[in-house]
């Protein structure tokens, strides 16, 4: 299988990006173990063209990035915008999925990348148990898949193929991140 790795780090003086680098390398190192094959892309350095060839290549992408502000960090989405909006005629999809005929139906059925799978792998400084429990202030008992529902609405645009979340979590305050890693390689073992 042919996998596209996503950097989508963006650093800062309190976060240089040092455990998305890992849970990357560990990635790659465990898939290429498998006989996949692997490619990088980071969004703070990338060329639109040859960032549609990495997806036209890619049979899964995994998205790995740090949450910041409930979002993905502005570079980030700034990637998503560049590539993603230049790639919406004929590189991920053809149109929208409306026609003339009837335009309130089949919006975000478009997609041209059906066969194509995506994994979200994101670091938050948020617990775990800030999620799934209505008792929680923030969160108010939505869920990891509820926070990331933009993302996957982006790659389900593109017609892509969910596969299972992946989130460390407290990594900034209660970081256990040996736990994090052995789990990050039982869940690739799983999904590759």
């Amino acid at each position: 299988m042919n996998i596209l790795i996503l950097n989508g780090h963006q650093p800062y003086e309190f976060s240089p990006g040092k455990l998305t680098a890992s849970l990357i390398e560990k990635a790659t190192a465990l898939l290429e173990a498998k006989g996949h094959q692997v490619r990088h892309s980071n969004v703070l350095e990338y060329n639109i063209e040859e960032e549609f060839a990495k997806y036209q290549w890619a049979d899964a992408v995994i998205f790995q990035f740090p949450v910041h502000w409930m979002s993905v960090p502005w570079m980030t989405k700034k990637y998503i915008d560049d590539v993603f909006i230049a790639g919406g005629a004929g590189v991920f999809c053809n149109n929208d999925g409306r026609s003339s005929k009837n335009p309130t139906a089949n919006y975000g059925t478009g997609g041209l990348m059906g066969e194509k799978k995506y994994l979200l792998s994101a670091t938050f400084n948020a617990p775990k148990q800030a999620f799934d429990d209505p008792n929680e202030y923030l969160f108010q008992g939505k869920s990891l898949e509820d926070l990331l529902l933009p993302l996957h609405s982006t790659f389900r645009f593109f017609a892509m193929q969910t596969l299972p979340s992946f989130a460390c979590y407290d990594v900034l305050k209660n970081p256990q991140i040996e736990q994090d890693f052995a789990r990050w390689e039982a869940h690739l073992n799983a999904h590759f």
